[in-house]
């Protein structure tokens, strides 16, 4: 018996659910000199009979589909369950899931979920586009941060994270240049900066979604938070993930945390000025991408005055935050455009997610200090009579081009 195989009892029970009435998915996932090789197999309905899909992505390249006949699958089958190398396996039926995962060390590691009565259904050919978690077995990741709970369901309770990271991340593909062959353009590795991290659930899935759904080969994202509680906990998920030195955190304020390169910097919902210490790394890093989606403005609600033609508006406070995170956002990305950034303020989620549903997307990539850039800035700020953090965290860089206007 080899170091990776499976043993004979398992292959056996492995046969048994996928060539059984109730089988409804297998996937598998096998990393290799660096790379991934990700299988699916999975019946459907094709001309009124049922047969078997297999969909098969080799690193970045195109998927392969292959349909089978139900007398090909055994065959197919077997060449899944020898594939050598550290593995995930998700075996889905209607009585229940089957997980395998085989460390880099060669140890088998098994789950199996609680006894279930779905109904097996063949799906049509043609499916709906997959989104970004869906786009690679992301069971294992789902489980390890907590959002899925032990059958691989999405918790009720973690709805609104789920789909708060499955649209970042989507975000993040739809931002990042592609070459002629379609994959990210990028040389060597790539690194990726989580400012602000928390519980690590965009961090870890950031490299997910990277490597096996984008095929990206060298990938290192660094998550920062100044909590040591979450940044434990966020190490002890890396690890059991088998993800050590491909997955980061660092004990930190913000403001006190370098790296020597950052290609792509995120933040999602960082606390007030948070925010905008993770753009203005972003841009003393040389960032390529910044994305962040802010979460609670205070500074500028605290300076702005409750005078003149917006006096009624500002006297009642939900309106003043409302229309203080409106004005905080906006000169955000006047000042990432000031500074050569191409910028987009989205909305990246649905508002029953979080209410925090607004994105600064960032591409370096344009002439800084362009006129209409800089007069539409100072038109804004000069007219609220106010000075924004962004602006003083900056100042250096800024200065240079707002002082030709002054």
């Amino acid at each position: 018996m080899g170091r990776f195989d499976l043993d004979d009892a398992l292959k056996e029970e492995i046969r048994s659910a996928v060539l059984g009435d109730g089988f409804m998915k297998l996937v598998q996932s096998v990393r290799r000199g660096g790379s991934t090789f990700r299988i699916s197999l999975r019946p459907v309905s094709m001309s009124g009979r049922r047969v078997f899909q297999a969909e098969s992505v080799d690193g970045g390249s195109a998927p392969q589909v292959k349909n089978l006949n139900p007398d090909d699958v055994a065959g197919a089958l077997e060449e899944i369950i020898s594939q050598p190398g550290a593995r995930d396996m998700h075996v889905m039926t209607s009585g229940g899931d089957i997980h395998i995962r085989v460390t880099k060390k060669g140890h088998v590691l098994k789950s199996r979920s609680a006894p279930m009565n779905r109904d097996v259904k063949a799906m049509p050919h043609d499916r709906v586009k997959n989104t970004p978690l869906t786009s690679f077995d992301s069971t294992t990741l789902l489980k390890a941060i907590s959002i899925a709970d032990g059958n691989g369901a999405v918790r009720a309770s973690m709805r609104g994270k789920y789909d708060q990271v499955n649209e970042f991340l989507k975000s993040v593909g739809e931002t990042l240049e592609r070459g002629a062959d379609g994959k990210p353009a990028c040389k060597g590795r790539f690194t990726v900066v989580d400012c602000g991290c928390g519980k690590a659930y965009l961090t870890i899935a950031l490299w997910h979604y990277l490597t096996l759904a984008l095929g990206m080969e060298d990938v290192k994202v660094i998550g920062v938070d100044r909590r040591a509680d979450v940044i434990e906990s966020a190490r002890k998920t890396v690890s059991s993930l088998d993800l050590d030195g491909k997955i980061e955190f660092t004990v930190s304020e913000l403001s006190q945390f370098n790296v020597d390169k950052a290609d792509m910097v995120v933040s999602l919902h960082a606390c007030d000025t948070a925010t905008d210490e993770a753009l203005a790394k972003g841009v003393e890093w040389k960032a390529k991408y910044i994305l962040s989606a802010p979460c609670c403005q205070h500074e500028l609600n605290k300076t702005v005055k409750p005078e003149g033609v917006f006096a009624g508006l500002l006297r009642h406070s939900i309106l003043r935050e409302r229309l203080c995170d409106i004005l905080t956002d906006a000169f955000r990305a006047q000042i990432m455009r000031i500074l050569g950034f191409r910028t987009q303020v989205v909305e990246f989620v649905s508002s029953e997610a979080t209410s925090r549903n607004v994105m600064i997307k960032c591409v370096y990539g344009v002439k800084s200090g362009q006129s209409q850039a800089v007069g539409e800035y100072l038109e804004l700020r000069d007219w609220w009579k106010v000075t924004p953090w962004l602006e003083t965290r900056l100042g250096a860089m800024l200065s240079k081009h707002l002082g030709k206007f002054v």
